[in-house]
């Protein structure tokens, strides 16, 4: 397992463009792998994945493609264990408020003595086949990210960039935005003020900041703001903005 994009990015200023996979579907996934994306992430926190499908999604992007990354739907050592044991690189970790569930999200992506995930001959290690060498690798490689969407997360926002093991802080702008009592006034100076808290802290602590946009004014405002691995919208995003197209276009 070689996880070159996180280091990459832990090593430098780079951005990373990736896209949010929130239809379940290997057809969409299939469609967008060969476009340019860097990274997916498979949602598994709003959208209906059961394992054999997630394994199904992972498998379909070999090395050096797009990197398969996984969020999942809580703080949980099942969750996370089957994410990676499916042979993601990497977990995103929602709603996470405070230094606790940052440290706990760290330990269930990672082997003992860093943290408590249990070893299996599973995909990640080509059912045990190449276990001693995954085994060797894993915590090296493994990219664990969490996400800032509260106000309680904003306040802790520097103490859960400072965890050991955290690589990358994630802003879930609209929970944030909502959070903050905006609904959905993504582009509010409070919400844009939030989110460049959360790329000051990263950069205190040599981590990734990342963020999600929908529409190229959001793009350039991530940029301006020094986020580098940047969601592009999603697969359902772009099904339905092409289907408005065709429509109205």
């Amino acid at each position: 397992m070689q996880n070159p994009l996180k280091h990459r990015l832990l090593g430098s200023k780079e951005r990373a463009f990736g896209t949010w996979i929130s239809s379940s579907s290997p057809i969409a996934l299939d469609a967008l792998r060969d476009l340019g994306f860097e990274w997916f992430m498979i949602d598994t926190e709003h959208a209906p994945v059961n394992p054999e499908t997630l394994a199904a999604m992972v498998a379909m992007l070999p090395a050096g493609g797009p990197v398969p990354f996984v969020r999942v739907g809580n703080v949980d050592q099942y969750l996370i264990k089957q994410a990676l044991d499916a042979g993601a690189y990497g977990i995103l970790v929602p709603l996470v408020n405070s230094v606790e569930p940052a440290r706990a999200s760290v330990a269930y992506a990672k082997y003992p003595p860093q943290g408590v995930r249990g070893a299996a001959a599973a995909s990640a290690s080509r059912y045990g086949r190449e276990l001693g060498g995954y085994l060797r690798n894993a915590n090296r490689e493994t990219l664990v990210g969490v996400q800032i969407e509260t106000k309680e997360a904003l306040e802790n926002v520097d103490a859960i960039a400072a965890v050991e093991g955290v690589d990358l802080i994630f802003v879930g702008p609209q929970d944030l935005t909502l959070n903050l009592g905006l609904l959905d006034e993504r582009s509010h100076p409070q919400v844009r003020d939030a989110m460049r808290r959360v790329v000051e802290a990263t950069e205190r602590h040599g981590k990734i900041p990342g963020t999600l946009v929908v529409t190229a004014e959001e793009k350039r405002a991530a940029i301006d703001l020094g986020f580098r691995f940047i969601s592009l919208a999603s697969d359902v995003r772009f099904l339905l903005q092409g289907a408005h197209d065709y429509l109205h276009g």
